[in-house]
């Protein structure tokens, strides 16, 4: 597997990317072709140029859960398949996989709307789609891994605004992320870890039955965190023997500096790439 972090809140020394507050990850695995999540604007597309990474043929494109910086991006996916389709240009439209809940609004008592700009109905106009909790295999080693239980008592928490359908707090039911089976165990790749990393960890070992972490890659969350959460974070992950760790997004600077104390973190940003 190959990916490459297309955005990110920041991008990396000497590389001359785009970067906001947001997540796309550009992923090559056996042939087939994901983007796991759009980010907030078209900065992934022009990310994609800059890497030389034609995003008109994907196999899939998945999401790790409905907030606006990481589905807002989409409607430039749209445009862009939309404008080839018009000209006559060579394309391939993905493949959609998300939660059922991914693409109801959701409503934040200071900010408003920060759910998803489509609506599923209207989704599902652009693209096949596959709405589920359960895992969804995108490769044989790579499963999008579907509802996270949320088993540690210091994550996830508090909700996050109300979602539009039933109008109840938001815990975040839609939130997950993918899992790979490398040769010398899981990579763990994630969009903002509402459900917690310690219980997407927890869960993909379980899914998969591979019980070595090698490298976590993506948000974590950790947002001015409480004591409890950050310390309960550490612990957890200090045994899980990672090889690396590359929190980014999400991941505050106290938290990086705190993870940085016993775990092997690295830098993270627009342009990174990496191979399992």
């Amino acid at each position: 597997m190959r990916l490459t972090i297309l955005v990110d809140n920041c991008t990396c020394i000497d590389r001359y990317f785009l970067a906001e507050p947001a997540l796309s990850i550009f992923i090559e695995d056996q042939g087939q072709r994901i983007l796991f999540d759009c980010g907030y604007s078209d900065v992934f597309l022009h990310n994609a140029v800059r890497a030389g990474i034609d995003l008109l043929h994907l196999d899939f494109l998945a999401f790790s859960h409905g907030h606006l910086d990481h589905t807002w991006g989409l409607d430039a996916l749209i445009r862009r398949i939309t404008e080839a389709r018009l000209q006559g240009l060579p394309h391939h439209p993905p493949h959609l996989v998300a939660h059922p809940r991914t693409f109801v609004s959701v409503f934040e008592p200071t900010a408003g709307d920060i759910g998803a700009l489509l609506s599923r109905e209207k989704v599902g106009h652009h693209f096949n789609c596959t709405f589920s909790t359960e895992p969804v295999a995108l490769t044989e080693r790579l499963t999008w891994l579907g509802t996270i239980p949320r088993l540690m008592p210091f994550e996830s928490q508090d909700p996050i605004g109300s979602k539009a359908d039933d109008e109840r707090p938001d815990f975040l039911p839609d939130d997950t992320a993918l899992a790979y089976r490398s040769e010398k165990g899981l990579v763990i790749i994630t969009g903002c870890s509402h459900a917690g990393i310690c219980n997407i960890v927890e869960y993909a070992k379980h899914l998969t039955g591979e019980c070595r972490v090698v490298d976590i890659i993506g948000g974590l969350h950790l947002q001015s965190p409480s004591t409890a959460q950050l310390a309960g974070t550490i612990g957890y992950l200090e045994k899980e023997g990672l090889s690396h760790l590359h929190a980014g997004h999400c991941t505050d600077l106290a938290s990086k500096i705190a993870l940085a104390r016993t775990l092997p973190l690295r830098e993270v940003g627009s342009g990174l790439s990496l191979s399992y």
